[in-house]
């Protein structure tokens, strides 16, 4: 199913309630699409320890800097979130940068593996665990906001783990449900393949 004709029937199924939703909850150059990637993509993020190391960065992080977590997904080697700054703050990359230093402490002092380095990396005393660079999208509109946020929740079956959304347990997606913004089946490929052709160059993953 081509994903313009998927919008559509999933507006006319849910119109009131999902947009009513996005409009809540997608805040004029507050929100922000972003992409963490694993260095050379090791498969360390969805393993118990990891994902107490991130939940803690990321809860810490917020106690410190506020900002709104509106649609996360965590797959093995990279990770996917809309994040909503408080009003009037666009410093996200500080946040962004605080959340992977301290994640990449803790998972290293856990005897976690990196990956091999560079001079310069050793020089600038960078660490093979995490990208240096995250991907970051200024999400335009409450459009630009839908798509990405269903390109987050998507991302497991369009990377072949599951065959349904649902079925994936690193996710925001089982919040939405029971908020009534998604139906519990949405995203399963025995109702066809969503595509997301015109985001997934600039999503990166």
């Amino acid at each position: 199913m081509r994903y313009a004709q998927r919008t559509l029937h999933f507006l006319i199924l849910f119109g009131v309630l999902l947009m009513s939703h996005f409009r809540r909850a997608y805040v004029p150059g507050g929100s922000f699409f972003f992409t963490v990637v694993t260095e050379r993509r090791a498969p360390i993020l969805c393993t118990g320890t990891s994902r107490v190391f991130l939940r803690t960065a990321i809860r810490e992080c917020r106690q410190r800097w506020p900002f709104r977590i509106d649609a996360m997904v965590l797959l093995d080697n990279h990770l996917h979130a809309i994040l909503t700054m408080p009003e009037g703050d666009t410093r996200y990359s500080a946040r962004l940068g605080w959340i992977k230093k301290e994640f990449t402490k803790a998972y290293l002092a856990a005897g976690g593996n990196e990956q091999a380095r560079s001079g310069s990396r050793i020089r600038q005393r960078r660490r093979g665990v995490l990208q240096r660079r995250f991907w970051e999208h200024a999400l335009r509109d409450e459009e630009d906001y839908a798509r990405h946020f269903d390109y987050i929740h998507y991302n497991p079956v369009k990377h072949g783990h599951v065959e349904s959304v649902q079925d994936w347990p690193y996710s925001t997606f089982h919040r939405w449900v029971k908020q009534g913004v998604y139906p519990a089946d949405w995203g399963s490929k025995a109702h066809g393949i969503m595509e997301f052709d015109d985001l997934d160059t600039s999503a990166m993953e």
